[in-house]
């Protein structure tokens, strides 16, 4: 029963963030729209930032593991338009709101998440020497993962336009030879 009242406060609350702004949103709403009690609500959340964080959470890690491997910075950023796309208004909603740290957190974490990965999977690949790698795996990351994150902010700010999001991936595409920048980045390391 937990379980089901959790999902139901869970569904509730994205389906009101859809319509209305996270400001305009309450347990009141919440409750009344599940035919819960607030006590219900607050058995399973100590207020409405902390449901917020565990969706948020939980739909990051639902990207990462529908997208457990990815084989280029395209993927990346595909990966995490697909994920926005399907939920514009609620995201917009929640990038505009007071929390948009949880947010941007969360987003940042995903796209450190997809840059090792893709630099692990270079290592396997055998195109980069995995020692020159593995010694310079947490400069490079850091530095991809601010370029993606960047991206995906200024998406975020043009309120997740469609052409923006060509423009954005034909950029990636452009950087299609990242694993050979990456390459030469670390080979001018030694």
């Amino acid at each position: 029963m937990a379980n089901f009242t959790q999902g139901a406060i869970k569904s509730t609350f994205l389906r009101l963030l859809e319509e209305r702004r996270l400001s305009d949103i309450t347990v009141k709403n919440i409750v009344e729209e599940c035919g819960i009690n607030r006590n219900s609500f607050y058995y399973h959340y100590r207020d409405l930032p902390s449901l917020l964080e565990e969706i948020i959470r939980e739909e990051s890690d639902a990207v990462i593991q529908k997208y457990s491997s990815v084989n280029s910075i395209v993927e990346c950023f595909d990966a995490v338009e697909e994920f926005a796309s399907n939920r514009k208004r609620a995201i917009m909603h929640i990038y505009r709101s007071v929390s948009r740290d949880v947010f941007e957190r969360y987003l940042m974490q995903t796209g450190e998440y997809f840059i090792s990965h893709y630099i692990d999977a270079l290592a396997v690949g055998g195109e980069i020497d995995r020692e020159l790698i593995e010694r310079n795996k947490h400069l490079i990351v850091e530095y991809y993962k601010c370029l993606f994150f960047g991206i995906i902010i200024e998406w975020l700010e043009c309120g997740m336009d469609d052409e923006k999001a060509k423009e954005f991936r034909r950029i990636f595409r452009l950087k299609a030879d990242t694993a050979d920048e990456i390459a030469e980045i670390i080979r001018s390391q030694l």
